[in-house]
């Protein structure tokens, strides 16, 4: 019998969606603002909500890095990962462009083509940092049980200081540096999760320990741009600090979603409604991603939403709070139409006698 899935990893994913709806709410609007740019205290309050979310893209990988570790690697799945980015990225401007949001002379073949092939030209960076992780997780799994321990921990440290430490402490540019937007990142990411699988962190299964670091480290993120603000009106070089600790592969953001991803691992299991909801919506967050951000959408929602209503009052936060609901409801209302008609189609596809498998 196939076990269910645990509640609180779930709960993670859901959260951890929510966040990354928020950072695109903050960012996306122009309501964050650098500091060299705006120094009030809502500003201030918009870094400090950025620097606690800015942990839940690196929680999301490292999620399906710590189960991958254990579960049977699927082919099936990265076709589905694939048919599911292809649905929305070609579905959606069609469907704008019907419904007169949109000309259809406002698409450039180019556009089109970032449509047809949103993996290949990046259209969601996400969706390909993650399908080339999912393809590669077998072999990085496999590799990493087959080594000894401390073989396993010289590769991690390896790439946490060639992706994350000199970034994190250089004053300058690196050219191999994407902030974290690319599977190198996300490899590095799942090699982590899988030493937590297999060895797990003793110091960090303690409940306070994680909350601390994670609360530490997002507090050391605000702290750092802030003092960054200051001192770039004086020395230049700091003002790269402005933005490098709000990157998903700066040192205090991988450890803060270390932090964050065990304060969930190490909750108690629990049961009940509350669970099974929580079960039943976890499976529509990558589609949630998928309809916010394609790039026909990811700006608009803001102004459809009013977002612009709220620049420079503290008014931004009830309003965060409810756009996020109202986005994370809405998309996962999307993916389930989705996942039904995805199960309506492989119906009529398999062939007769054929165990069907699910989209």
């Amino acid at each position: 019998m196939q076990s269910k899935r645990q509640a609180n990893f779930e709960l993670l994913r859901i959260v951890a969606m929510m966040m990354i709806i928020a950072l695109h709410y903050l960012n996306k609007s122009d309501l964050i603002l650098l500091y060299t740019q705006e120094r009030s205290a809502v500003n201030y309050a918009t870094h400090f909500v950025e620097a606690f979310c800015i942990v839940a893209v690196n929680c999301y990988v490292l999620l399906s890095g710590y189960f991958l570790a254990e579960s049977a690697w699927k082919p099936g799945r990265v076709v589905s990962l694939v048919a599911q980015i292809l649905f929305y990225s070609v579905l959606i401007p069609v469907i704008l462009v019907c419904a007169g949001v949109i000309s259809f002379g406002e698409l450039s073949v180019y556009n089109w083509l970032t449509y047809v092939l949103p993996v290949e030209t990046e259209h969601y960076w996400f969706g390909t940092a993650y399908l080339v992780m999912y393809a590669l997780a077998p072999f990085l799994a496999a590799g990493a049980k087959a080594v000894e321990k401390k073989t396993l921990q010289f590769g991690i440290a390896f790439l946490v200081i060639f992706f994350s430490m000199w970034k994190s402490l250089l004053p300058a540019k690196l050219a191999t540096d994407r902030y974290g937007y690319d599977y190198g990142w996300f490899l590095c990411l799942f090699l982590i999760a899988v030493y937590l699988r297999l060895y797990g962190c003793p110091k960090l299964e303690k409940k306070k320990n994680a909350v601390l670091l994670y609360a530490g480290m997002s507090l050391g993120i605000f702290l750092l741009t802030a003092l960054s603000g200051v001192l770039a009106q004086v020395l230049a070089p700091f003002s790269y600090y402005m933005d490098m600790p709000d990157t998903y592969n700066h040192i205090l953001c991988l450890l803060g979603s270390v932090g964050f991803f065990m304060i969930f691992k190490n909750m108690k299991p629990w049961e009940g409604k509350t669970a099974d909801w929580v079960r039943r919506l976890s499976p529509y967050t990558f589609g949630v991603y998928l309809v916010h951000e394609h790039e026909l959408v990811r700006y608009r929602w803001l102004e459809w939403l009013h977002v612009d209503g709220v620049w420079g009052s503290w008014m931004f936060i009830p309003h965060m709070i409810v756009c996020v609901l109202l986005i994370y409801a809405v998309g996962t209302g999307v993916d389930f139409v989705r996942t039904w008609l995805f199960g309506k189609i492989g119906r009529h596809i398999t062939p007769p006698g054929a165990k069907r498998k699910t989209l």
